[in-house]
């Protein structure tokens, strides 16, 4: 059934979810290096140049095409099935699945344009004085410019290494980049195009991020509110192990396709870290482990894993979270096995997303420092709350650990906002067990840091905050991997 953009725009195109649909816009490539894509967006008007992806989620749509499709001069009309989005981390909220060119007569078929001719083309001659859209910063896209100008969080450094030392190693403590995580949509599901990883992780001077594969995504869902995320039914036996294996598989896809280094123990990550960006597998969730300690070592040596955060969004056998009403009193019996597996076999513990008393049983358990990859502080956190109180940050400190600041907007305006908030953290716990959890592509809404290519800017914030150069260069990269290094030998 044909369809018009003020259904998209008004919402009501949601009662369409899962129909064979046919829409008219203009298609824009997100990669314009290519002369085809199946991956592109569909816009409501026509772009004032090449990459220039519209601002408004309503006024654009995802796009995977089942043939490649070449940019038009004009609009064209594509038919496939329509899927309603309630979770997408980068804020999109329709996609059009496996979507074809609606066949014209010849008289009025749109005519293509090659890649080069489309850059030459007037319209692209405009692409160099153009802000991106809304989200092309927050799905990685490689072009020289990813943030927009006239926000906050886009601040620029006359000198971007100015806070680096010869030792200085930048490190992300918790990353979902590239789009590793296996869509909820099962007409996509391992299939889902990947986004540019090393690009810019090289523009911004990221030399290494703990890439998170999450494996209770068949389980959890976006509340209607869209404003956290919940378990809504209980796994089949053998199914998020399942969806471990084929996360684990899709992360090495995107490292292959990267072409980047996996981290394994101290000698690669120093072998490899300063000639290009790498890699540290994690895991978000022990769901896949479904209470089999056997695993832990299946993991680390079929998959490399070496991150390991014990919970997520929903009470596994490991532990209670802080998202939902605690059962089991904190970590487990079999949580605490897991947590000395891991020091053993040599994988950093992460308890982020654990409620207080997991985290007490984890410090009184491990023998290693514990990480809390990503949240922020919070003197009186709401109830369900992702955000820690001080003595909650206290305990993971104790024990030598890291807790790694996030870029939420929930919490933060913009990054000199999360600056402060890192010098907060500072404050209670030391600079010294302070890190940066960017949980890159994971959030509901587009947070303030959102690509690696900021990573300069959150730099000078934070030497605006009041750090120094050396302390900066502890908060980005050193402290982590002071506890990478204790914990993998």
């Amino acid at each position: 059934m044909p369809l018009d953009w003020s259904s998209i725009r008004t919402g009501e195109a949601d009662s369409l979810h899962g129909a064979t649909i046919k829409l008219c816009g203009w298609v824009i490539p997100l990669d314009l290096t290519a002369d085809e894509a199946d991956y592109f967006v569909l816009a409501a008007d026509a772009p004032c140049c090449g990459g220039c992806v519209p601002r408004d989620p309503l006024s654009c749509v995802e796009v995977f095409a089942a043939v490649p499709c070449a940019p038009q001069e004009q609009a064209v009309t594509l038919r496939g099935r329509l899927q309603r989005l309630i979770d997408d981390p980068a804020g999109w909220r329709y996609q059009l699945v496996d979507a074809r060119p609606v066949d014209l007569l010849p008289d009025h078929a749109p005519r293509s344009l090659g890649r080069r001719a489309f850059l030459a083309s007037s319209a692209a001659l405009g692409l160099a004085a153009c802000a991106p859209g809304r989200f092309s910063s927050y799905t990685e896209k490689p072009d020289a410019q990813t943030a927009d100008p006239q926000t906050p969080d886009a601040q620029t450094s006359d000198n971007p290494s100015a806070w680096r030392t010869a030792d200085t190693l930048a490190m992300d403590m918790h990353s979902h980049a590239g789009r590793v995580i296996v869509s909820r949509d099962p007409a996509i599901g391992a299939n889902r195009p990947f986004v540019p990883l090393g690009a810019p992780m090289r523009a911004g001077g990221m030399n290494v991020i703990c890439l998170a594969i999450v494996t209770d995504t068949v389980v959890t869902h976006v509340t209607a509110d869209r404003k956290r995320i919940e378990a809504w039914r209980t796994p089949q036996d053998g199914e998020l192990y399942a969806l471990g294996q084929a996360e684990f598989a899709r992360a090495h896809a995107l490292i292959q396709r990267e072409q980047m280094p996996v981290v394994t123990d101290t000698a690669s990550l120093s072998a490899n870290s300063k000639t290009g960006p790498c890699v540290i597998i994690a895991a978000e969730g022990g769901d896949f482990l479904e209470g089999k300690l056997d695993r832990v070592d299946e993991a680390y040596t079929q998959h490399q894993l070496r991150h390991l955060q014990l919970t997520h969004y929903r009470v596994n056998e490991l532990g209670d979270i802080q998202t939902e009403p605690p059962i089991h009193g904190g970590l487990t019996d079999f949580g605490a096995d897991v947590v000395r597996r891991c020091n053993s076999l040599g994988i950093v513990v992460d308890v982020a997303h654990g409620t207080y008393d997991l985290v007490k049983r984890a410090a009184n358990t491990t023998s290693k420092p514990l990480i809390l990859s990503h949240t922020a502080l919070a003197t009186h956190p709401s109830a369900r709350s992702r955000l820690i109180t001080p003595d909650h940050a206290r305990l993971v400190a104790g024990t030598g650990g890291v807790i790694g600041v996030w870029p939420s907007s929930g919490t933060y305006r913009d990054l000199q906002g999360m600056a402060n908030g890192m010098k907060r953290m500072a404050d209670v716990v030391g600079v010294e067990h302070v890190g940066l959890g960017t949980d890159m592509l994971g959030f509901i809404n587009p947070p303030v840091f959102r690509s690696y290519e900021q990573l300069p800017a959150l730099a000078d914030a934070l030497m605006t905050a009041g750090f120094t150069k050396e302390e900066v260069g502890m908060i980005l990269g050193g402290n982590y991997r002071r506890v990478f290094e204790a914990s993998v030998g």
